[in-house]
């Protein structure tokens, strides 16, 4: 396993990068992630969860609406690839 993650990354070092700084990330910036996820699974009571959580840790109604941004246009981004096909 050790030398899966190795490789991966070698061949793409944003996407562990990204990984480990989602461990090192502040409560806040955990629960903005976990909100924009959980929109995206569609997940009601996550949505709930993770919006109190990242409130209680201190973001803003604009950094809420950021994740919730990025969500749409994550989702969006996913919609037009699939229409490709």
């Amino acid at each position: 396993m050790v030398a899966g993650v190795g490789e991966l990354g070698r061949l793409s070092p944003g996407t562990t990068q990204g990984y480990q700084a989602l461990g090192a990330a502040g409560q806040k910036m955990r629960g903005l992630i976990a909100l924009a996820v959980a929109v995206s699974v569609r997940c009601d009571g996550c949505i709930t969860i993770h919006t109190h959580a990242a409130i209680k840790h201190g973001a803003t109604r604009e950094e809420i609406n950021e994740a919730l941004d990025v969500a749409i246009a994550v989702n969006a981004g996913a919609a037009l690839v699939c229409s490709l096909g």
